[in-house]
């Protein structure tokens, strides 16, 4: 219990980066049409899978069309 004591000061900022990052995400795929890879169920299952900033940021890199 002592060890997650000490990693909580880096861990809750971490933590909130992610949901962050990971509710932008969701909505950025909600709310556009075009894709440069796949569809959008792909990258909803792409993005709440690989969860842990892999999967926003695999679809802000290979998913996201440039408006």
């Amino acid at each position: 219990m002592d060890k997650i004591m000490e990693f909580l000061p880096f861990l809750i900022p971490l933590v909130i980066v992610q949901l962050a990052l990971l509710g932008y995400t969701l909505y950025h795929i909600l709310t556009h049409q075009s894709y440069k890879r796949g569809n959008r169920t792909l990258w909803l299952v792409v993005t709440i899978v690989f969860m842990n900033f892999v999967g926003p940021i695999l679809y802000f890199l290979l998913g996201r069309e440039d408006a």
